[in-house]
């Protein structure tokens, strides 16, 4: 079930290509239009003054093709120099020219927008004289045929226009505009009914290279892993072979977008629609790119984590997690980088804008930073780890995270403490788990009615004890009769347990008490209770202390009381 709808996921992603393809021809200049600093090629960006977007190769002619799909071609002929052509002679034959050039840009397999520069300038490192630039190549079985662009001065404005020279060439490459052999056996509709110029036969096409590269992708990144296990195997002695699984999928979208990519070349899309389909196809390649690398990161951490020393693991669960989110997120920037370069974003000027920016960012995330700075300083500093048992701010618990902006502890109420890192790195932290013993310090209170021997023969008697096991150290003065209190004689204890673990010491503790206790009541000693006994007090002596009455008049209260109570008793009686 679980690899039916991996299946299924990966099928959807890839067909998305085909779902944005859909999108009208200005959903590409929406999205140019995201970034201010626009698309470029250069490190200068053309100011667009021309009404038809003449003012660079590429404008130029994105903005034919739209014309050319329109339908416009009395509009797509105002991209051509048709300076050769007669005045008279212009109005009928530049529609025509312009219509045969968009078909053949369409059918030209190797033409991409994409390739063309984006400067006013032009490409200046082609080789070419100032102000021409290589426009596409046609094969027509003898030498190939090179149109060109050139830069022309019309109305005081330098626009773009295909040379006239390649204007005059267009009528040569007519066969190259002529059905295929495929498109001659379909049904009409499927070629005549086009959408973003691209016939729906193609749509087709493409839609079941999607679906059959959704099940080649599966069997091509399983066996790439197969032949990865046993190398890993050789040279890596501990590495589990499952861990390989989670390369799978992003292999399988490298694969898929690599073997779409190349299948492209065999189906006449247009050249609008080769132009999303290829930046979609980026975006895909880089995605899976970063995904790959992302998890590589997690098998390397995880290798990582295994090598190290069991005393050091609690130190990786604390900083690898934080290290490995880090560079995760520097993968994903230059991800997004990458993507932008490659559609002709000007990454200068996009980092420029950041760096600007990061400024006013940073004054208004200052809260956020401090918990950056306070994660690093935890990280670095080490005063507690993932796993620490500790004491701040006057609460116990156990450090379960430590997170770029804030820490998580599971407090002895199982309830889940979040601080923030800046508060945190400035708290008074006592570390219960990096004590190597544990002190063993209890108080003994004697009573009051204990012989000075007997005080004696019980501090010898804990000695003893302490001395005896094996886990305890008594080094020193460890029993001391440390103070005569009102209530009780004071012995106080000092040794150390000799382990780390709180519960072993837990136990311990117990079984020394317990002994302390059979000592005691060897010797015959009992210990002071730090409460007031009650005393039944009769009402005599009460009243006799508080110098109400006298003893004498007591006794003779009593006299008369006990005559009344023998009268009244013989009255009964008769």
């Amino acid at each position: 079930m679980v690899s039916i709808r991996k299946r299924t996921g990966l099928l959807i992603c890839i067909s998305c290509l085909m779902v944005v393809t859909a999108s009208p021809p200005t959903l590409a200049q929406s999205l140019s239009g995201l970034l201010s600093n626009g698309k470029s090629t250069t490190a200068t960006q053309p100011t667009a003054t021309d009404p038809l977007k003449r003012t660079t190769p590429r404008s130029a002619i994105y903005s034919f093709l739209e014309a050319c799909h329109a339908g416009n071609y009395a509009l797509a002929a105002q991209y051509l120099d048709l300076s050769s052509i007669s005045s008279r002679a212009r109005a009928a034959e530049g529609p025509e020219l312009a219509n045969e050039l968009g078909v053949l840009l369409d059918r030209n397999p190797r033409f991409e927008v994409a390739q063309l520069s984006n400067s006013q300038e032009g490409d200046t490192t082609d080789g070419f004289t100032q102000g021409v630039d290589n426009l596409a190549s046609f094969d027509t079985g003898h030498a190939p045929i090179v149109l060109q662009m050139q830069r022309v001065n019309q109305q005081g404005q330098q626009i773009w226009l295909v040379s006239s020279s390649s204007v005059g060439r267009i009528p040569e490459l007519s066969s190259l505009s002529e059905e295929s052999p495929i498109e001659k056996k379909l049904p009409a509709p499927l070629v005549n009914t086009r959408f973003i110029g691209t016939p729906v036969w193609v749509w087709i096409a493409l839609i079941l290279l999607a679906i059959v590269l959704s099940g080649i992708s599966e069997l091509l990144s399983r066996g790439f892993i197969a032949i990865l296990k046993p190398l890993t195997k050789r040279y890596a002695k501990s590495f589990h072979a499952q861990r390989l699984q989670a390369l799978k999928e992003p292999l399988r979208l490298l694969i898929s977008v690599i073997v779409f990519r190349a299948c492209m070349v065999l189906l006449p899309t247009s050249a609008l629609m080769r132009d999303y389909v290829l930046k979609l196809l980026i975006l895909l390649f880089v995605l899976g790119a970063a995904a790959l690398a992302m998890r590589i990161v997690d098998v390397v951490s995880d290798q990582v984590t295994s090598r190290l020393n069991p005393r050091e693991r609690a130190l990786s669960y604390s900083v690898l997690p934080l290290v490995v989110r880090f560079v995760k997120i520097i993968i994903f920037c230059i991800a997004i980088l990458w993507v932008l370069a490659a559609w002709g974003y000007n990454t200068n000027a996009i980092l420029a804008g950041i760096g600007v920016g990061g400024l006013a960012v940073a004054l208004a995330a200052q809260k956020t930073i401090e918990n950056l700075f306070g994660g690093v300083s935890l990280i670095v500093d080490r005063p507690v780890l993932v796993g620490d048992f500790c004491q701040f701010g006057g609460q116990v618990g156990t450090i379960e995270d430590i997170g770029l902006r804030s820490t998580r502890i599971r407090t002895l109420d199982r309830t889940v403490v979040t601080i923030p890192n800046s508060q945190f790195s400035t708290m008074t932290l006592e570390n219960f788990s990096k004590r190597e013993r544990v002190w063993f310090h209890p108080t003994l209170g004697l009573s009051r009615t204990t012989a000075p021997d007997q005080v004696r023969k019980m501090m010898d008697a804990i000695a003893r004890i302490l001395q005896q096991h094996s886990l305890v150290d008594a080094s020193g003065v460890p029993v001391r009769f440390a103070k005569i209190a009102d209530q009780s004689f004071n012995l106080e204890i000092f040794a150390y347990v000799l382990t780390a673990d709180f519960n072993e010491f837990l136990k311990i503790q117990t079984e020394l008490l317990l002994k302390f206790l059979e000592a005691a009541a060897e010797l015959d000693i009992s210990f002071a209770v730090p409460i007031t006994e009650a005393l039944t007090i009769p009402y005599e002596a009460n009243v006799i202390s508080r110098g109400f009455i006298s003893p004498t008049e007591v006794s003779q209260n009593g006299r008369d009381q006990t005559a009344a109570a023998e009268a009244a008793a013989a009255v009964q009686q008769s």
